[in-house]
């Protein structure tokens, strides 16, 4: 059997196995749902320390960059914002 997880325990990794296994496809849709909103809200507070002067419309036109890349985020969103300058 392959490990999946070094810093769980082998008989309650495939307890987690066997569990996504049986769960439905709209449950296993639910769980990649919450997975991809705190991928974004992690990604969000990231730009936030890298750009703490920055407008909330700011901030998510910076991270269409990051989940489209910058050239196809200027074509769905405009150019992007000009980088907000803070006094350290």
């Amino acid at each position: 059997m392959t490990v999946l997880f070094l810093d769980t325990e082998p008989q309650a990794e495939q307890v987690l196995i066997n569990l996504l296994r049986r769960a439905s496809v709209v449950r296993k849709l639910e769980m990649l749902g919450q997975m991809n909103a705190a991928a974004r809200q992690m990604a969000l507070q990231g730009l936030r320390v890298r750009h703490p002067g920055a407008s909330e419309a700011q901030l998510q036109r910076y991270l269409a960059d990051l989940l489209l890349g910058s050239e196809l985020a200027a074509r769905a969103y405009g150019p992007r914002p000009p980088e907000v300058s803070h006094v350290a």
